[in-house]
């Protein structure tokens, strides 16, 4: 039986399944119409287009360096239960060994799958949300490679909550070895999940958000009275201030807040006998940024009964 266009359409109004899984399904069944249906009940991908629309903001941040390539990144699911499952677990240390091996981190579903180039990333994805039977979204993902003279360390905090990527440079390569220079890579990065820095440095802080914070803090001054020949610079020292909160060399390292953080790597640098700088970072926190639904349990039984 020839397999139409028609025909794929039927199969995905009946099935809610993807367009190439009913396609795949009337190829592997020879066009046979409830076959196909069965073959995709089986695989279990006639309810993974539907679970697909679901809300997930639950899941995992993964992270894992050798200290020359580190990834982390944000699996996310629809239930907490879920993301404690050990195939999600499986599924979220797969991406990161595929995002460690291949080239971008972007339109990763539509990259060859690392362990086995025949399937996409998003194949794998599709299994998995028939297996465990909720929504599950890649969201995010980033990587670092060192170069000769620097270090990509990585740290998770609360079971999969939060997650920092982090590369730090030395002047020497011997000096990526020194006990006092992991110390300082892994304290930094705590520090990164505890503070949650905005930027590197002031430099790197974007113009609009700094303009956006001088018209709160003008605005905010005007309101509680202050002189209007006084509010430029009381607003000019206000930012400096938000600056040094916001960028993390300049926040007050979190396990000795009497150094600020480009302290921290000065004391550090003279205990490894060179320089320590740190190039970059990024933080990932489950969720943040997912429009989460909020159900007033109450509310929802108070309808069906009136309902009823």
């Amino acid at each position: 039986m020839a397999i139409t266009a028609t025909l794929v359409k039927e199969l995905r109004e009946k099935t809610n399944a993807g367009m190439m899984d009913c396609k795949k399904a009337l190829e592997e069944t020879q066009g046979n119409f409830d076959a196909a249906i069965e073959w995709l009940r089986v695989k279990g991908l006639s309810a993974a287009s539907k679970k697909a629309g679901r809300v997930a903001a639950e899941g995992l941040v993964y992270a894992e360096s050798n200290g020359k390539v580190g990834v982390v990144v944000e699996i996310n699911s629809e239930t907490d239960f879920v993301a404690r499952n050990d195939g999600f677990k499986e599924f979220v240390k797969n991406i990161a060994d595929h995002v460690t091996h291949s080239a971008p981190t972007t339109e990763i579903l539509e990259q060859a799958y690392h362990k086995n180039p025949s399937q996409k990333v998003g194949d794998l994805l599709k299994e998995t949300i028939a297996k465990i039977g909720e929504n599950v979204v890649v969201r995010r993902a980033q990587k670092y490679e060192a170069s000769a003279t620097s270090y990509v360390h990585t740290y998770i905090h609360g079971e999969g909550k939060i997650g920092v990527l982090l590369e730090v440079a030395a002047g020497t390569a011997t000096a990526l070895t020194a006990p006092e220079f992991k110390t300082f890579t892994q304290d930094v990065a705590l520090h990164i999940a505890a503070m949650n820095p905005m930027a590197l440095s002031a430099d790197q802080v974007p113009a609009e958000v700094v303009s956006k914070e001088k018209e709160i803090l003008k605005a905010k001054n005007l309101e509680q009275g202050k002189k209007a020949e006084m509010i430029d610079k009381i607003v000019e020292g206000q930012i400096r201030k938000f600056l040094a909160e916001s960028c993390l060399v300049e926040q007050a390292f979190v396990k000795n807040p009497d150094l600020k953080v480009s302290d921290y790597a000065k004391e550090t640098a003279k205990k490894v006998g060179t320089t320590v700088e740190i190039k970059k970072f990024v933080r990932f926190e489950l969720g943040e940024g997912i429009e989460k639904k909020s159900t007033d349990f109450a509310a929802e039984v108070a309808a069906q009964v009136k309902g009823h």
